[in-house]
């Protein structure tokens, strides 16, 4: 997974707990994860194509969620940024080379390898799907009134 992802991550939560601020700007997103405007900008849009976040334009525009954060899971955020992900990618390289010469029938089915690691994929996928950006919020409650604080010294 790339880095994109926890930096996603953050944002909504960090626009959760700002949602009395909301929008907020490119701008004081960036300033506040110290990251190039432009770098955010992209995963920012990711998110917004895929219905997480709402974008508006103009001198007092910025970001949003586009949905209560407990209507947000990490499963959404991590497939938007991560354009679709799959972690494992059979290629059937048992059908290559010497090993291969007879086996017939044998490769009629997926091999017990892609199996695990399609159940091991499901369990991640799950566990990722059962939690939300509230639940992500609710983890971290000191952080709510920190980000509140500082994002009011920011506009200070």
């Amino acid at each position: 997974m790339s880095e994109g992802v926890e930096w996603g991550l953050h944002c909504c939560v960090l626009l959760g707990w700002l949602d009395d601020q909301a929008p907020v700007s490119i701008r004081r997103l960036a300033a506040w994860f110290e990251l190039p405007q432009e770098y955010l900008k992209k995963r920012l849009q990711a998110l917004s194509r895929a219905g997480i976040l709402t974008s508006s334009p103009g001198a007092r525009g910025g970001w949003s969620l586009a949905r209560p954060p407990e209507r947000i899971t990490t499963m959404e955020v991590v497939a938007a940024l991560e354009d679709g992900l799959d972690l494992f990618s059979c290629t059937e390289v048992r059908q290559h080379g010497v090993g291969s010469e007879g086996a017939g029938s044998e490769f009629a089915r997926p091999c017990g390898i892609s199996a695990v690691m399609r159940r091991a994929e499901l369990a991640w996928r799950r566990e990722l799907a059962a939690h939300t950006i509230a639940d992500l919020m609710a983890r971290s409650p000191e952080g709510a009134e920190r980000a509140r604080r500082n994002y009011q010294r920011m506009a200070s």
